[in-house]
């Protein structure tokens, strides 16, 4: 009998726990659970940056790198003229369309799409218009023979393909058109008039599947160039699905099925489909592009509009989803705390304990907190920066706001140099010898900013709107500042370049005295209150935030620290002030590893 060795030039390894650096294929022997073990590749789906204005109905075109997607139907306006360009992890305005429109297609790539077909609404008004893109502009192209809306197609901007739709009368249409780059002629009808449907492929090696007429479909059509024949059926009747790749090389994604939306994936080999990766997020008409192993899902409708973003690919990687997890309780339970610190070396500082201001510093190791050194000031709603041996806490609220700054050497905490303006409920980030704090009360809504060196405070930048209830991350020379209360609870985000504010993106939800930690590129938000206590949690990546998985307990005036990835939340108040802990673990890679079976 041939072994593994004769067949690969190497012996099967022992492991007592699986390795995360071996390639596909490669086969170990786990001591501990007595199996061979491998890494299979699969295709899965991850989330990438949203879309700036959420849509559905909208035209999607070009690769998972380099993406376009315009018009469709915003929460505002059923005829936006928006595009958005994508590229590869955020989106950036394009040019309008010169037609605002919903239920058009798009083909090409994003410095030479094509966009063509949909209606506008109210009153309800089939469009036949082709606009051409080339990456910064959209100029009329020749117009389609007959004014279709939810319509699909593929191909390229001189070689286009525009098939089904919704005609006049909302007929379903069978009609198929070719576009040379300046005209629509005729092509072979489809065999099943159908609408909302996806389709793949050029205009002479095309693929159109599922869609809608007078009940979903599971039928699949692949045209030749001038006629449709009957390709291998999807599993699930859907329609107001999304399509990416090539006619041997498909991908059909969620959509609407009998039981609601869905976030199926389909591909297609040429004959026939079989599974591929869930979506995050189920939707239907949402858009996409790109290739089989490299597409695109953005836009469409879950329980309402989204701009959310997924990306498809290829590997033998697959995403750990964030988590919290209980840490150990604070010995005493507080609200209005301070935090410093990291996951594995956090720093507890004052706060309300139900009764009355704490002078108590506890110290966390990764798994429990222990007492360290009473603070000076006993008070409440003040801010936290530095490090466990090296941390620094300003401001906050006695029976009055105060300006006393201490410093902590990792046992006792002693006087450093006043802030300028007494404050409490301000943000602060930083280390000891340069820290930053903002906004707050004195006892108006504030907008000052300070900055620390270590022995005195001056001013920095305005923070230009007066907030209080911020939370903070980052350091003192790229800070970041989100949410907050000014007339109302706010989702405002900034970053300070160690002068100046300058708008960020905004939270997903507006919220007050929620906790931060991480960096100004890779920051974490979680809790707060918007009207009721808060469990939800963002992570911004320079440009915007996206929503990650909520804590356990939902809770307010609370502290944070650590980094995005490894993030420590604690204390706070429910309907009680509490002791709680919780642990942030970003999601993360890893292998996909599977046990090897006789079956």
């Amino acid at each position: 009998m041939t072994t593994y060795k004769e067949i690969f030039g190497k012996y099967v390894k022992n492991y007592s726990s699986d390795p995360t650096s071996d390639a596909e294929g490669q086969i170990w022997y786990n001591t501990t659970s007595g199996t061979f073990k491998s890494v299979l590749a699969t295709n899965s789906w991850s989330s990438g940056g949203n879309m700036s204005s959420a849509r559905t109905y909208l035209a999607g075109m070009g690769t998972q790198t380099a993406a376009l997607g315009a018009g469709g139907y915003t929460t505002t306006s059923a005829n936006t003229t928006a595009s958005e360009e994508y590229d590869g992890s955020s989106w950036s305005s394009g040019g309008n369309l010169n037609t605002g429109r919903y239920t058009l297609w798009g083909a090409g790539t994003q410095t030479a799409g094509l966009a063509f077909g949909g209606a506008t609404y109210p009153p309800l008004v089939l469009k036949n218009n082709a606009e051409e893109y080339d990456g910064s502009a959209w100029t009329n192209g020749g117009t389609l023979s007959t004014a279709r809306r939810t319509i699909s197609g593929t191909g390229t901007q001189t070689a286009g393909l525009a098939f089904g739709g919704l005609a006049a009368g909302s007929v379903s249409s069978n009609s198929t058109e070719e576009y040379d780059g300046s005209s629509w002629t005729a092509g072979g009808n489809m065999g099943t008039a159908r609408f909302v449907l996806a389709g793949a492929g050029t205009q002479t090696v095309g693929l159109g599947f599922g869609g809608y007429q007078a009940t979903r479909l599971t039928s699949t059509e692949e045209y030749d160039g001038s006629t449709w024949t009957a390709g291998g059926s999807l599993s699930t009747a859907t329609a107001g699905l999304a399509g990416a790749g090539t006619q041997t090389a498909g991908l059909g994604f969620a959509g609407s099925i009998s039981s609601g939306k869905t976030g199926v994936t389909n591909e297609y080999n040429g004959t026939s489909w079989t599974a591929g990766g869930t979506m995050i997020t189920a939707r239907a008409y949402l858009n996409g592009c790109g290739v089989q192993t490299s597409a695109l899902a953005f836009g469409g409708v879950s329980t309402v509009k989204t701009g959310a973003t997924e990306e498809y690919a290829l590997s033998s990687l697959i995403t750990v989803p964030a988590a919290w997890a209980s840490g150990g309780n604070l010995s005493t339970a507080r609200r209005g705390l301070a935090g410093a610190g990291t996951q594995t070396a956090g720093l507890a500082i004052s706060g309300w304990d139900g009764t009355a201001n704490s002078t108590s510093t506890e110290e966390y190791n990764g798994s429990s907190w222990t007492a360290g050194g009473n603070l000076g000031t006993a008070r409440r709603l003040l801010a936290g920066a530095g490090l466990q041996t090296v941390g620094i806490v300003f401001g906050g609220k006695t029976t009055v706001q105060v300006a006393n700054t201490e410093e902590y050497d990792g046992s006792t905490w002693t006087a450093g140099g006043n802030m300028g303006t007494a404050r409490y409920t301000l943000g602060g980030v930083g280390t000891q010898t340069s820290a930053l704090a903002f906004c707050g009360e004195d006892p108006s809504y504030s907008s000052a900013t300070e900055e620390y060196d270590g022995s005195a405070w001056t001013a920095g930048g305005t923070y230009t709107t007066a907030t209080t209830g911020p939370a903070g991350a980052g350091t003192q020379t790229a800070g970041l500042a989100f949410g907050g209360y000014t007339t109302a609870d706010t989702n405002v985000t900034k970053e300070y370049d160690g002068s100046t504010w300058t708008a960020g993106g905004n939270l997903n939800i507006a919220r007050r005295v929620l906790a931060g930690a991480g960096s100004q590129t890779a920051g974490l938000g979680f809790a707060g209150y918007t009207g009721t206590d808060s469990n939800s949690t963002e992570e911004y990546n320079g440009t915007s935030w996206t929503t990650s998985t909520s804590m356990t307990t939902g809770r307010q005036q609370l502290a944070g620290c650590g980094t995005q990835t490894s993030g420590l939340g604690f204390g706070g108040l429910t309907t009680t002030v509490i002791a709680n802990t919780e642990e942030y673990t970003g999601s993360f890679l890893t292998n996909n590893v599977k046990t090897i079976t006789t079956s």
